[in-house]
């Protein structure tokens, strides 16, 4: 078995966490909502930290609720060499309860009044069910506020309205219950997807063959190669990168689909289309996957990536 020597320990945030944190990195404000593990009156240990990574990211925790029935979710990887060994995870799955559930709605109701998007980040810890799912979406439609979501596939039907679906290519599959061998397999799964949703866009992220965006009323889909130039570790978004070789150096993919639906969700908010917010989102996943472990794109790296795809 692998033994590994103990050097150093980070803390960050992961699942919808993480999905903040890329928002929060492009000068976004932002407030979240969520429910952490209590241990009496208090957050539990993993919550504590948990929320200070929240305001170290400069992300609003008001909405963040303590519970004492639940623990704070905590994923631990085990890396070596840039590697990861193994994770280890501790968290409770059921559902919140409803006084919970009622607190956290109103908290957000209260605060869609002033959104100029919402990300639904559904990683099935509990805290997202139907009932749930369907008021958040009917409160921010009646505001004109749209929403993003990445689903869960333990539940089909329950974001109809959304702004954006975004999955990826394997998820895509199993909702349409066949695998995506080619193109045609997969313009028909995002047409079905569509109708299932009830959504305006479907955004598939296909990994090194990019990602294809089907938006309501389109006759095309759009697809978006993925970024083709080889990036080393240091010198993910900086200028001046190696364009000879084809592919991408690849650390870790932890996390590039949750860039994705962060930074499609900014740029909309900010006044983008569809279209252009899917072109920046493909090209800062093509950032992160060159760093390790869940990690941000700064708009700086933005820029320069921008800038090597134009030349």
């Amino acid at each position: 078995m692998p033994v590994v020597d103990f050097v150093e320990q980070s803390e960050c945030l992961g699942g919808a966490g993480n999905v903040a944190v890329n928002i929060a990195a492009l000068g976004a404000h932002l407030e979240m909502f969520g429910v952490v593990g209590a241990r009496g009156k208090n957050d539990d240990e993993p919550g504590v930290a948990l929320r200070a990574c929240l305001r170290a990211a400069h992300i609003g925790d008001k909405g963040v609720l303590a519970d004492a029935s639940r623990v704070t979710t905590v994923k631990t990887r085990v890396i070596a060499r840039h590697q990861q060994i193994v994770r280890i995870d501790h968290e409770r799955c059921e559902p919140l309860t409803k006084a919970t559930e009622e607190i956290l709605l109103r908290g957000l109701f209260a605060a869609a009044k002033k959104l100029d998007a919402l990300v639904l980040s559904d990683y099935d810890k509990g805290l997202v069910n139907d009932e749930l799912a369907d008021r958040v979406l009917s409160a921010c439609h009646k505001l004109k506020v749209p929403v993003f979501v990445k689903p869960k596939t333990s539940r089909l039907y329950a974001y109809r309205g959304a702004r954006a679906i975004v999955c990826n290519a394997k998820e895509a599959g199993f909702f349409v219950t066949r695998a995506l061998g080619d193109e045609k397999s997969l313009e028909e799964a995002g047409r079905a997807l569509l109708a299932h949703f009830g959504c305006s866009a479907v955004v598939i992220t296909r990994g090194e063959k990019g990602l294809s965006v089907f938006e309501e009323g389109s006759p095309k889909h759009l697809t978006i190669a993925a970024t083709s130039f080889e990036v080393t570790y240091a010198r993910v978004g900086k200028a001046g990168i190696e364009r000879g070789a084809t592919g991408r150096q690849v650390f870790d993919v932890t996390g590039a689909g949750d860039t994705v639906l962060s930074v499609l969700a900014a740029a909309v908010a900010a006044g983008a289309s569809l279209a252009d917010a899917a072109v920046l989102a493909n090209t800062a996943a093509g950032v992160v996957v060159g760093k390790l472990g869940t990690a941000s794109v700064s708009p700086q790296e933005l820029a320069h990536a921008l800038d090597d795809l134009a030349r």
